[in-house]
């Protein structure tokens, strides 16, 4: 039996374990800067508390980091040392040199590393990707694509609001996108950004970001990314247009794709009458274990981890200089 520990036990580390609960993996237990949440996780979903990152090594398979973004690079490094498959989750890294020593780590010592961007797992989202690859929309040509939320205060310490710790909102959450668009269009030659912040940690506090990327193949994408909605709400969006129709999916106003399609016999199949028979992150650490026990085919890699990362980090860049950044390999 498969055996895993968590790194990190806050939202995302209580989000993960949930999902392992769905598998036949065995939860070995989990490990935190904070003592009374590793308490908390491992008494519902399993396993124990462990005191440090060693002593959770020691007895595990595979670690499934969910600890902030800064400590990706370490804690990857310390986990491939010790020769387990890791599990990281968004970004991959804080910085491209960190994410290329993560992944060269992890192939030196012959261990998988697996990068948790779900929106790939998001059954709408896949399903529109589907519809693409099938040639339902013809060649794409415009994408567009929303994610909006509060401003999180929820990470302890609040964390996400360090540009240093997290990169804000731009790597933190359009990222998401970023690699989605990647995914849907091919890769990216030139990004261009625009972002508004207001200072301060209070719940009035916003940021609001706008990126146009332009894909090699010809394609553009527009993505908006926001921590400006008032809380709870959290609102996603696509749209891709291409030579032959149009797919959209709202998740405030729908809960399927809705195409638009000049000929409708080139849609494969059905589309998902809802997107909530399975928990994305369910569906995600179902495939990273079929993976891992199977060597069954993954949607995402590290490599695609790295690229998303290289986007977003040019938008950073672009919207700090007013220029646009060009990738030059194609991210």
């Amino acid at each position: 039996m498969m055996r895993v520990g968590i790194i990190g036990t806050g939202l995302m580390g209580h989000t993960h374990a949930a999902a392992w609960a769905q598998t036949p993996a065995q939860l070995v237990g989990a490990t935190s800067k904070s003592w009374e949440t590793a308490v908390s996780l491992t008494h519902q979903y399993g396993g124990q508390p462990y005191p440090d990152v060693a002593s959770l090594l020691a007895d595990v398979d595979v670690v499934d980091i969910c600890a902030p973004t800064h400590r990706h690079y370490e804690l990857t490094l310390q986990a491939a040392a010790a020769g387990k498959h890791v599990i990281c989750e968004k970004p991959l890294a804080r910085t491209l040199a960190q994410a290329a020593e993560m992944i060269a780590a992890c192939a030196a010592a012959n261990v998988k590393l697996l990068v948790g961007h779900v929106v790939r797992f998001f059954p709408e989202y896949a399903q529109a990707k589907a519809e693409v690859d099938a040639g339902a929309v013809g060649e794409p040509a415009v994408i567009r694509l929303t994610r909006g939320s509060s401003r999180p205060g929820w990470a302890t310490d609040n964390w996400l609001l360090d540009l240093e710790k997290s990169g804000g909102m731009m790597l933190d959450l359009m990222i998401h996108d970023f690699d989605y668009a990647r995914w849907v269009a091919g890769d990216v030659t030139r990004v261009f950004a625009k972002k508004v912040s207001s200072s301060g940690v209070s719940a009035l506090a916003v940021d609001h970001g706008l990126a146009i990327l332009t894909h090699r193949r010809g394609a553009i994408t527009h993505v908006e990314g926001s921590w400006a909605y008032p809380a709870p709400m959290f609102r996603t969006r696509l749209e891709i247009a291409g030579s032959n129709g149009l797919l959209q999916f709202d998740s405030e106003q729908m809960t399927a794709i809705r195409a638009h399609l000049r000929d409708a016999a080139a849609v494969s199949g059905s589309l998902p009458r809802s997107p909530l028979l399975e928990d994305p992150f369910t569906r995600e650490i179902k495939a990273f274990y079929a993976h891992l026990t199977e060597n069954a085919p993954l949607a995402v890699t590290a490599v695609d981890g790295y690229k998303a990362l290289q986007i977003a980090l040019a938008a950073i860049e672009s919207a700090q200089t007013g220029q646009p950044v060009l990738l030059e390999e194609g991210a």
